[in-house]
């Protein structure tokens, strides 16, 4: 793998881990907890970045990254049928497309022009957009998986540990 693509794949990675620890702490009372009027559950949040990961990574170079076959408004909604296991396959799914796609990926397919939504990126821009957008639902689990789940296992440095914190980027 090229050096932008390992540091985009490290990055991705790297979120996925810290949701996937906190998620795996959350009971289901709180997975599905929605937390205020219009606040998505974390069930919600793992439905949603499931299924744009899967459409924005599947066919990558070749289809638009907002497949037909993706109802964005209905990753919004839970039905009878989104339970924790469904919604966690969901999940896996869409990092699967997306890691799939990053080991097939090379530095020089950065400059590509690929489409979201019938808009056109490069590949590095859709890489970047990719990774804050998971970033962004990362940071969202692990606030509300502390929220519900207060004495839960720190996934970031605990607050009062930055002086004694052993730097590890790399290493995780």
């Amino acid at each position: 793998m090229d050096a932008f693509i390992a540091d985009i794949n490290h990055d991705f990675q790297r979120h996925k881990r810290l949701a996937d620890a906190a998620l795996a702490e959350l009971a289901d009372d709180a997975f599905f907890r929605k937390p205020g009027e219009v606040v998505n559950p974390v069930a919600l949040i793992v439905k949603h970045l499931g299924g744009n990961l899967l459409s924005r990574w599947t066919d990558f170079l070749s289809t638009d990254g907002e497949k037909s076959t993706r109802n964005r408004d209905s990753e919004f909604v839970l039905t009878p049928q989104d339970t924790r296991a469904a919604l966690m396959q969901r999940w896996e799914a869409g990092w699967s497309a997306l890691l799939g796609t990053l080991h097939s990926l090379h530095d020089a397919d950065l400059g590509k022009t690929i489409t979201i939504r019938g808009e056109a990126h490069t590949v590095q821009q859709a890489l970047i957009r990719g990774l804050t957008h998971a970033a962004y639902h990362t940071g969202q689990i692990l606030y509300l998986a502390r929220l519900f789940n207060p004495t839960g296992t720190w996934q970031t440095v605990a607050p009062g540990q930055s002086s004694s914190h052993q730097a590890a980027y790399r290493k995780s």
